[in-house]
């Protein structure tokens, strides 16, 4: 366990969307996912705590989403801040941690954390954006079957139509059978930010490009209502990773994701439904 140094830090809980935001702003590609859904539909399960310094200064940020199943937990900023959150503001008995090893580490007394899986946090604005052509199609509602066959391939579940027509998704099709999409997990005007996600091509078509053509179209059009796109892959992911440089994505975070559970005890009984669900937000680019 790791063992923190003496600081003065005090924790409360927030629900000030001008202070939440404030601090998410201080690293914004970081903070990407919940600046988008700030203003999103789930923004009234969410909770929020944030730690201050001795001079009342903010220096972290711990958002949990409200659920009957293990749900997204986003910390960010300093590690004793989140520790001090997770004590005694957002005590969730489970949930998906998304923060970074510092952070982990800091809170590792408190839970019980599963090996993590590594993403990479990658932007791009429109500067850098290198597009990349080919004759991908912008998809609809009237898509959703076709996507949700693609999707279902890797993904359980089924995909809501609403998700592509408050979205942006593109797709490739084969001899009219759509085999690569790609689309968005959320978008903030108001923030100037948005996030790609849901990438998929059949096994069958694979290295023909189509991911890149896919997540270019997606990244084109939403570089001309945000300021900044950002998405995640597998750190391990080397081809996918090569293909968004490609197009002019950089990177900028390494982030674990890994579920965990307090210490106090009481997981067993949730255990059969962790293994048997993987949530939407989870997917990443692969």
């Amino acid at each position: 366990m790791a063992v923190l140094p003496k600081v003065d830090v005090y924790a409360r809980a927030v629900s000030d969307r001008d202070e939440i935001a404030a601090y998410l702003r201080t690293d914004r590609i970081y903070a990407a996912y919940t600046l988008g859904d700030l203003d999103g539909p789930n923004r009234h399960r969410c909770s929020w705590g944030v730690a201050y310094d001795d001079l009342g200064r903010p220096i972290a940020l711990v958002m949990h989403q409200e659920g009957l199943v293990p749900q997204p937990l986003f910390l960010m900023g300093d590690p004793a801040g989140c520790r001090e959150i997770l004590d005694g503001v957002i005590r969730p008995r489970d949930a998906y941690f998304m923060g970074t090893e510092a952070i982990d580490a800091a809170v590792d007394d408190l839970y019980e954390l599963d090996p993590p899986q590594y993403l990479l946090r990658m932007a791009v604005d429109e500067p850098t954006f290198h597009p990349f052509a080919g004759p991908a199609e912008r998809l609809t509602a009237d898509d959703i079957e076709d996507l949700n066959r693609l999707y279902q391939l890797g993904y359980r579940g089924g995909f809501p139509a609403s998700g592509v027509e408050d979205g942006v998704y593109y797709g490739m099709r084969v001899r009219g059978r759509l085999v690569s999409a790609a689309g968005t997990h959320v978008i903030s005007q108001r923030e100037g930010i948005a996030v790609v996600g849901n990438v998929m091509t059949h096994v069958d078509y694979r290295g023909h490009d189509f991911a890149k053509m896919v997540t270019s179209a997606v990244t084109g059009e939403l570089l001309q209502r945000v300021r900044d796109v950002a998405l995640n892959v597998h750190a391990d992911n080397e081809p996918a990773v090569a293909a968004y440089r490609r197009l002019g994505y950089r990177d900028t975070d390494l982030l674990t994701e890994r579920l965990g559970h307090r210490r106090s005890g009481g997981w067993g009984l949730m255990r059969p439904i962790r293994e048997a669900i993987r949530l939407p937000w989870q997917r990443v680019p692969k």
